[in-house]
Parts: C-alpha cells; sequence; structure tokens
C-alpha cells in the first residue's frame, strides 16, 4: 500500500503492538515512530524502548503524562460529577483523548502523515482515538490493523510472531483470562467468564482493591480540601493531582473500595459486561459531591445534574474535543468558582461515607435559618402557606375539571 511515508504507533511494547509494528512496515513500507505513554497503568513503560530499538525504530517517544491525565481530564470530567448510564466512570474514555491529541502532535513534531492504534474493530476506543485525531488533524490518516489484516486470532498472532522473529514474553504463573486497561483512574477487565453475565467475577480477578469482607474492622478517616472543585490536599497536605489519586487508590484499595460490575451499551451499538476498579474516582466522586452540596447554588446544582448524562455521553463516545463539549466544561469550571472547602469522610468495609463538611468562605448552609430551635425571627414559617397554595393551584384547578 503507498501513500503513507511515517507512522506514529500508539505502543505499549506488548505482543499486540509489536506485530502491528511489523506489519506496517510489511504492508506500508513506511517509518514508524513508536509512542508510549505512562498514565498511572502501574507497568513500567521504559521496557518498551529497549523492545522498539530492538526491532529496528528510531524514532522512540517514552513520556510520563500522569500529571497531565490527572489534572487536564481527570479532574475536570470530576467537577461535572460525570458517570456513564449511571454507573461507570469513564475510566478507559478519559485517557483516550489524551493519546489521540499526543500522537497528532508528535505526528506534527516527526513530519507524519498517519497514526496507528491496536484498538479492535468492535470497541469503543478505535473511535475516541479517531473522532479525536480528526477533531485535532482533520486530515490525518488513521491506520486501524484489526480492521485490515487477517491476524483475527491469537493462533494466527502468535504464528505471525514467530514467522517474524518478534519476542513473545512467557510469563510464569497462570496467565490472566481478562482484557485489562489500567491507568490512575481505573482498571478494567473484560473477557473470559465475564462474557456470560450471570457468571461472578472470580474473587482473584480483582487487583487494586481487598474485597470488603476482607477489609480492615476499623474505619479510616479522611479529610479532602477542595479549591475551585479539585482536590488540592489530604489530611491537610498539599498534593497535585496525580499524587492525590495514587494516594486515593491506595487508601481505598486497602478498605474495598471502588469495585463495580456493569453491562454497558457500547457507542457501536453491542452491550458489553466488565468490570472496574476505580478506588480514587469512586472517593473523589462522593466527596466532590459533598462539598458541591454545601457550596453551590440549588438551580446551579440541578442544572449540573441534568447535563450530565449528556456530559458524560460525551466523554464515552470519543466527543472531547467536540464544540459540545467544551461549551459544557465552560459552564461546568465557571459552576466551580465557589466549590471550595473541606469534606470529612469516613472508608469502611467497601463504603465512602460523608461525616462532615465545611468551608469557611463560600457555605451557603445557614444555620440560623435551617434549625429545628428558635430561628429568632430568621424565617417566617408562615411564608409557607402561600408558597403552597400558589404551587397547587394548577393542580387544584385539574383536580376540580376531573370532578375529584
Amino acid at each position: 500500500m503507498g501513500g503513507i511515508n511515517k507512522v506514529v504507533l500508539a505502543y505499549s511494547g506488548g505482543l499486540d503492538t509489536s506485530i502491528i509494528l511489523k506489519w506496517l512496515w510489511d504492508t506500508y513500507g513506511c517509518e514508524v515512530v513508536t509512542f508510549t505513554a505512562d498514565i498511572g497503568q502501574g507497568e513500567e513503560v521504559e521496557p518498551a524502548r529497549a523492545k522498539a530499538e530492538a526491532m529496528g525504530v528510531k524514532e522512540i517517544y517514552i513520556e510520563d503524562l500522569r500529571e497531565d491525565f490527572a489534572r487536564d481530564y481527570v479532574f475536570p470530567m470530576l467537577r461535572a460529577n460525570a458517570i456513564y448510564e449511571g454507573e461507570y466512570l469513564l475510566g478507559t474514555s478519559i485517557a483516550r483523548p489524551l493519546i489521540a491529541r499526543r500522537l497528532v502532535e508528535i505526528a506534527n513534531e516527526t513530519g507524519a502523515d498517519a497514526i496507528s492504534h491496536g484498538a479492535t474493530g468492535k470497541g469503543n476506543d478505535q473511535v475516541r482515538f479517531e473522532l479525536g485525531a480528526y477533531a485535532l488533524k482533520p486530515d490525518i490518516k488513521v491506520i486501524a490493523p484489526w480492521r485490515e489484516w487477517d491476524l483475527n486470532s491469537r493462533e494466527k498472532l502468535m504464528a505471525y510472531a514467530e514467522k517474524h522473529g518478534i519476542p513473545i514474553e512467557q510469563k510464569r504463573g497462570r496467565k490472566s483470562p481478562y482484557s485489562m486497561d489500567a491507568n490512575l483512574l481505573h482498571i478494567s477487565y473484560e473477557g473470559g467468564i465475564l462474557e456470560d453475565p450471570w457468571q461472578e467475577a472470580e474473587a482473584d480477578m480483582w487487583r487494586w482493591t481487598v474485597s470488603p469482607e476482607e477489609a480492615p474492622d476499623k474505619p479510616l478517616y479522611l479529610e479532602l480540601t477542595f479549591k475551585q472543585g479539585d482536590v488540592v490536599a489530604i489530611d491537610g497536605v498539599a498534593l497535585t493531582p496525580a499524587v492525590v489519586m495514587e494516594r486515593l487508590n491506595k487508601l481505598g484499595g486497602e478498605n474495598g473500595i471502588g469495585r463495580d460490575d456493569i453491562v454497558e451499551n457500547r457507542y457501536v451499538g453491542m452491550k458489553s459486561r466488565g468490570c472496574y476498579e476505580t478506588p480514587a474516582g469512586t472517593i473523589l466522586l462522593k466527596a466532590h459531591r459533598a462539598m458541591e452540596s454545601l457550596t453551590l447554588d440549588r438551580e446551579a446544582a440541578h442544572l449540573k445534574d441534568e447535563l450530565m448524562p449528556r456530559y458524560a455521553s460525551l466523554i464515552y463516545n470519543g466527543y472531547w474535543w467536540s464544540p459540545e463539549r467544551e461549551m459544557l466544561q465552560t459552564l461546568i469550571d465557571s459552576s466551580q468558582q465557589a466549590v471550595n472547602g473541606v469534606v470529612r469522610l469516613k472508608l469502611y468495609k467497601g463504603n465512602v461515607m460523608v461525616v462532615g463538611r465545611k468551608s469557611e468562605t463560600d457555605s451557603l448552609f445557614d444555620a440560623s435559618i435551617a434549625t429545628f430551635e428558635d430561628d429568632a425571627g430568621a424565617y417566617n414559617q408562615q411564608d409557607a402557606e402561600g408558597f403552597i397554595k400558589l404551587n397547587a393551584l394548577r393542580l387544584r384547578i385539574r383536580a376540580k375539571k376531573q370532578g375529584k
């Protein structure tokens, strides 16, 4: 195939992307630039450099993007309290815009005219990578090998690797039967017995969290400090966004926080069952809503809740770089100016409980009005009668017309 001179490949160093690297050379006769990102997946990314060098790659990008990921993608999303279909905290979805952006930027830096990824033709990630790439560089060419080649089984991939001398790592112990994806926000599991929605996930599948039954018998208390909707400190210690997430992943995992088992609707049309561990995200979402409950105006909060499903769907479906997501983000960020203060949480056997919240500067809670004791005239209870009658007017008229 002609017309492609240089490709930037999202490269993990694993079997699939190593095969893609060789396949791109053979199929397109082009140069390949590899890009490997550390977004908190918990595995060393530097070995990918040695693997790429051994295969003859001349331009290799290895980047630590954990802070970029947490600060510019996860935290803005959490300001919206985004959840897809009521359960999924969008751990995989939110990582794809960052990778798409860097693929395009590296293509610009190296003069490449195409990018390539290892997402399959059945999943959401191909959509997310490619919508992002086209939004940022409209004329970029995208090569998706899983939609082109005939290496559509594990056996064919292994045979291709053996034929072309591509190293295959033989890991000791039982190989995980699951397809997994990890970053600072979550780790996901698909495939294996999870393809039967009736089967319970195996106990030894979970990697980040202890089971709630085995979590400590003593609760753990935390205080999270918010500034304009973002957590900036834990127990009074200032931390960067990525370190906040790393710390909460550890503490949440130790207390059985963040497991979920979901059947979700993929954008490409099929239903898919997946299991997720999202300790930090679960904690941050609960704390953020608690901080907003104290500092955000009622109608502003309700408007955010109405817009949230739309915002979450945009991220899930790959539209992070769309004008409508950017418009919503401007509104959401504007709402966060007063979301400042401290939330106290109790973590206990898989549960995140809010046990306190305060804001010295932006609390809208007025104890003199809300009290059940003598409010010294701060609130005239007789005002409620007219309020109720006005709001009941349409109901009373309807009831009379119906002869009730």
